[in-house]
């Protein structure tokens, strides 16, 4: 019997999840709606803005999720973080393979894709940002996206990335100082004037 979902944002993930296990095929849709599309972005950044290969990770990470859907016992973690946790590592073996060196001593590629929306604010901001994010090295840029980017807590963060939160604290600190110095030179041009 299909669970009902009056208020499909009263229902937890965990929830969904559980539902799905136990056969609720709405209950998938419903999770997929909600989390697919943050997994993309993350995974899109994770990997220097490689669409293509962040659906894929998408995907595999969506996939898995529904592979232990039967076994998921509610309260032991939160659903987003092991989907996270799952899409950071996937990524991570991605870029891996894709360069076949340490991570951290490779500069990420740069990002030629025209801009979504020529001409408009927005979208250059989110293209400086990305192309600044790109900058970073894999770890900082996973941290700096979790915490600013998706909202997660501190905690959370060293979870998905299997780290200290002193570690997660360090991290963001320092990706987000590298942020401000590559992105210094462009705020005006950003439309943020001489604030």
């Amino acid at each position: 019997m299909d669970m009902a979902f009056d208020d499909a944002q009263a229902v937890s993930d965990e929830a969904l999840l559980v539902a799905f296990g136990n056969g609720d095929r709405e209950a998938a849709q419903r999770l997929t709606a909600r989390l697919a599309p943050r997994v993309l972005g993350f995974a899109v950044r994770s990997l220097g803005g490689d669409r293509a290969e962040a659906e894929d990770v998408t995907q595999e990470a969506m996939l898995r999720l529904w592979k232990i859907a039967p076994e998921w016992r509610q309260g032991e973690a939160k659903v987003t973080t092991w989907l996270f946790r799952v899409t950071a590592n996937l990524c991570t073996d991605r870029l891996r393979k894709r360069r076949g060196v340490d991570l951290d001593s490779v500069p990420e590629p740069e990002d030629h894709a025209p801009a979504a929306v020529d001409g408009m604010i927005a979208a250059d901001r989110v293209q400086a940002l990305d192309r600044a994010l790109g900058e970073l090295p894999e770890r900082q840029r996973q941290a700096v996206v979790l915490r600013h980017l998706e909202g997660m807590a501190n905690p959370e963060i060293a979870e998905v990335m299997e780290i200290s939160v002193e570690a997660v604290e360090s991290l963001t600190a320092r990706g987000k100082r590298t942020l401000a110095r590559i992105l210094s030179g462009r705020r005006e041009g950003l439309g943020y004037g001489s604030q």
